[in-house]
């Protein structure tokens, strides 16, 4: 018998198969290996040297003997033939994100060694499908310390098709901004104050107090609306018009994470910036900034949702400043509240002063920005050295075990022993909102902030809330806690009134996205919102009545 040898083909300009021995229709095609099955063998292997893997301990040394085994020969290529999605899929959110294996169900007979632990996998399972039918997914539970909710919110406001974009403007550019602007000067004081009780500062949580509802009314008057700011505009008192629910949002804006909207005026050579009715400002959030905040849900029901914990903290900070005054010593200021008509509305007036000031953002001589915003105060305390002005606001506890509480620790067994803890949790999951009343107490030229903190009767009702005690902070130390800077929100209100006074007169939009840190300037029709001529010079203030909403 005769052994005939195979024909040996040499490849001698490259590794891999020698051309010659591959078809035509595939010499142009890059070599990838065929099966992820292959595996590379220890005789390749360099990314073990033999000194390593002897200094190594006995559980190290198997690992590398057995890594070879669980290497796919050429896995680092397939990269080279992945798809990749071109589309923007940051809103995506994977609602179950167990392997096939775990959706299987399986049966094993009663009493096997296999089915110990049960009845306690099975409590977790029914556990885990509660959580995504909210929702969310397995890596979003609460106590997992990787928790990345992705969560789609809608904007405050439409867009219309015909809205242009003039700017867009990312958080992190807006943080690096400063401007140092000097205390205000009033230059109109309006209302009366009620004095402070200071029997609410000796409140234990262990002897709670009940939280009483109020049928006073407080007003929210945009910008534009203010007869007082509209005699000023007129007057030549300053180029840009605000109110402080307004411009502190502005100058706070990269904490925010809920969408909201500022409707900017140009009148002239003046600004006005606005709000819209049933806007953002008049409701308080809760949670905003927690890691894992309130999901919004289908159920009306749901006293826990983000709107009905808007509400209800908005109705207990209205309720708490009318119970902690007292209504038998009253200061009054030099004018009369500027949004009543009559002594029989003053009754039904929630006490609160407006000091409209005027703030200079001038950078240097030659320009003139200046801007008059409308502040407000709550309450007043008597002291030896006179009068020191408050805000009052409250804080409010829901239910510490439910989802979307951010941590919160029990404020009745911790307020007391644990407030630093406390404050810094609230600091945490509340971080715009509390900036924005530290802002609006300095722009006021408060001399104190008075915090209170209100948990529900039952965290099944909504409707009954309690006292647990309150807290009093100078409003820029407060700041300095949260590590807020002034000067970094006139910056940030500086830029966005250079970047409006370029534009021609009309009216424009400046919008936070629902999704994303970053805000945008649209330019809308100026009969968007419906909202009446801001600034007419034949105007009889006589009929500014007509402009007041409730």
């Amino acid at each position: 018998m005769n052994f005939q040898l195979p024909e040996i083909i040499d490849n001698e300009n490259g590794w891999g198969p020698s051309p010659a021995m591959l078809p035509e229709k595939f010499r142009d095609i890059p070599y990838a290996p065929y099966s992820k099955a292959d595996k590379l063998g220890r005789i390749a292997d360099w990314t073990t040297p033999e000194q390593k893997e002897k200094e190594a301990t006995g559980r190290q040394r198997q690992n590398y003997r057995y890594r070879d085994q669980y290497t796919a020969y050429g896995h680092g290529a397939s990269s080279a033939f992945s798809y990749t999605h071109a589309e923007d899929e940051a809103t995506f959110s994977v609602v179950d994100n167990r392997s096939p294996a775990q959706k299987k169900a399986s049966y094993r007979a009663p009493g096997s060694n296999k089915n110990r632990g049960g009845a306690r996998n099975q409590q977790r399972q029914q556990r885990n499908n509660q959580y995504q039918r909210l929702g969310t997914n397995n890596r979003n539970m609460p106590g997992n310390k990787n928790n990345n909710p992705q969560r789609t919110r809608d904007a405050s406001v439409n867009v219309g098709p015909e809205w242009k974009v003039l700017e867009e403007i990312e958080f992190n550019r807006l943080s690096k901004l400063n401007l140092e602007v000097d205390d205000g000067e009033d230059v109109s004081s309006h209302g009366f104050l009620y004095h402070y009780d200071k029997s609410y500062d000796r409140i234990p949580a262990k002897t709670e107090k009940p939280l009483l509802p109020s049928e006073r009314v407080r007003y929210f008057i945009s910008t534009s609306k203010d007869p007082i700011i509209k005699q000023l505009s007129r007057d030549d008192e300053a180029v840009v018009f605000a109110t402080d629910t307004i411009l502190s949002l502005l100058m706070c804006s990269p904490r925010s994470v809920y969408p909201w909207d500022i409707v900017i005026n140009r009148i002239g050579n003046k600004l006005f910036f606005d709000k819209r009715s049933n806007g953002v400002y008049d409701y308080i959030t809760v949670n905003e900034n927690a890691a894992d905040p309130p999901i919004e849900s289908a159920d009306k029901d749901n006293i826990n949702s983000p709107n009905a914990l808007s509400l209800e903290a908005t109705d207990i900070n209205h309720c708490f400043a009318m119970q902690v005054v007292n209504e038998t010593k009253r200061h009054e200021f030099e004018k009369s509240n500027p949004f009543v008509n009559s002594t029989e509305e003053i009754e039904y007036m929630a006490p609160c002063a407006y000091r409209y000031r005027r703030f200079d953002l001038s950078i240097n001589e030659e320009e003139n920005v200046t801007m008059i915003v409308r502040t407000q105060l709550d309450s007043v305390v008597e002291q030896t050295n006179g009068n020191s002005f408050l805000t009052i606001k409250a804080l409010n506890e829901f239910d510490s075990r439910a989802q979307g509480a951010g941590g919160s620790l029990d404020w009745r067994h911790k307020l007391d022993t644990q407030r630093g803890a406390v404050v810094a949790t609230e600091m945490k999951n509340n971080s715009f909102k509390l900036a924005r009343w530290a802002v609006q107490s300095i722009l006021a030229g408060a001399d104190q902030m008075k915090l209170g903190y209100v948990s529900r009767v039952n965290p099944k009702d909504n409707n009954r809330h309690v006292i647990l005690g309150t807290q009093s902070s100078k409003p820029r130390e407060f700041a300095a806690q949260m590590n807020l800077s002034v000067s970094n929100g006139w910056g940030i209100v500086r830029t966005i009134i250079d970047i409006c006074m370029k534009l021609p007169e009309g009216r424009y939009v400046l919008i936070k996205d629902p999704n994303k840190p970053v805000i945008r300037l649209y330019a809308v029709p100026q009969n968007t919102f419906e909202v009446e001529e801001i600034i007419d010079d034949g105007d009889d203030l006589e009929n500014d009545e007509e402009d007041v909403e409730k």
